[in-house]
């Protein structure tokens, strides 16, 4: 279980970033994303980083994943948030002193996870995208004006579906020998 902080110019650009680190990275929340001080959050970085920060933020949040701290922290090398995302490890003093802020910080919003936890919940997701797909597929085969009943290309004997074999076709057909 690892705690990631995310510092940002705003709501928006911290939503983005969750969405990365579930889509992209793959992690796993566990919690939902709590608003935290910005000042807080930058003073936690600052003491992680040693080093001053170029720019305040103005908007943080942190949350929880499955993952552990190392999985992680690779995970998030291989994406490109729009926000500064730090994995903070239960080796700093600070991880402690973030975990006892987020118990009394109210929940992000607008934060809706897009991959379920519960399996009822799984399950009725699927439902939904299935049913999604399909009737977008039933959609675009009714407005699909392109569908060629001419047997002479569609003839799946002759196997020529391959855009060679169709223009070879095509010279030979329309050849004037």
């Amino acid at each position: 279980m690892a705690l990631i902080l995310i510092r940002g110019e705003n709501n928006s650009k911290l939503l983005n970033a969750i969405a990365d680190i579930e889509r992209h990275a793959k992690l796993k929340l566990i919690s939902k994303p709590k608003v935290i001080s910005a000042a807080i959050a930058d003073d936690i970085v600052e003491k992680i980083l040693k080093v001053p920060l170029r720019s305040r933020s103005k908007a943080a949040t942190s949350f929880f994943v499955k993952e552990d701290i190392t999985l992680s922290i690779m995970q998030v090398k291989i994406i490109h948030p729009p926000a500064h995302v730090i994995v903070v490890s239960d080796e700093y003093d600070e991880y402690e002193h973030l975990d006892a802020i987020l118990e009394e910080c109210r929940d992000l919003n607008g934060y809706q996870s897009k991959k379920p936890v519960n399996t009822n919940d799984q399950q009725n997701y699927n439902d939904q995208n299935n049913y999604n797909n399909t009737k977008y597929n039933n959609n675009n085969a009714k407005n699909n004006k392109s569908n060629y009943n001419n047997t002479k290309y569609n003839n799946n004997n002759d196997n020529l579906s391959q855009p060679t074999q169709l223009r070879d076709y095509r010279k030979d057909y329309l050849s004037t020998d």
